[in-house]
């Protein structure tokens, strides 16, 4: 009888990669980018495992959207009160915090539960052309 092989995390290696979402379509760089994570796309591929690698993006401010969403796509926050609720269009969360828009898009099509948390602290979004993390090496990934 065969036993099946999982990788234990210390045997996991994760890269960084780099991504410029000037221009990218959301919803597309959103799924490439929680596959990324995920790590669904390397052999190591475990389900229960934070296998994916670490992934910034720059930029956050450029990305693109189809249609009339940049005034019809809402961001509901509610805080736990009654009434307070607050909804933001896509057009001013851009202007206030443009980095909530690709976190929020990918975050939702990660897995749910405490793997899920774990794995969404491995994305790092900026808006602008600076990050802090030159010392990582990241490598640039074109989608």
């Amino acid at each position: 009888m065969k036993d099946t092989y999982f990788p234990s995390e210390k045997f996991i290696t994760k890269k960084w990669f780099l991504i410029d979402a000037t221009d990218k379509n959301l919803g597309r760089i959103a799924s490439k980018i929680s596959t990324i994570l995920i790590g669904k796309e390397k052999p190591s591929y475990t389900p229960f495992l934070d296998s994916g690698d670490n992934i910034i993006i720059i930029n956050a401010e450029k990305i693109g959207v189809t249609g009339k969403k940049e005034v019809q796509k809402l961001y509901r926050n509610h805080s736990g009160q009654p009434g307070g609720m607050r909804i933001e269009t896509l057009e001013k969360l851009r202007k206030r915090r443009p980095e909530k828009i690709i976190e929020q898009a990918v975050k939702g099509m990660l897995p749910k539960g405490s793997l899920g948390r774990k794995i969404y602290t491995n994305l790092k979004v900026y808006s602008g052309e600076k990050h802090p993390h030159e010392a990582q090496k990241p490598e640039l990934l074109n989608i």
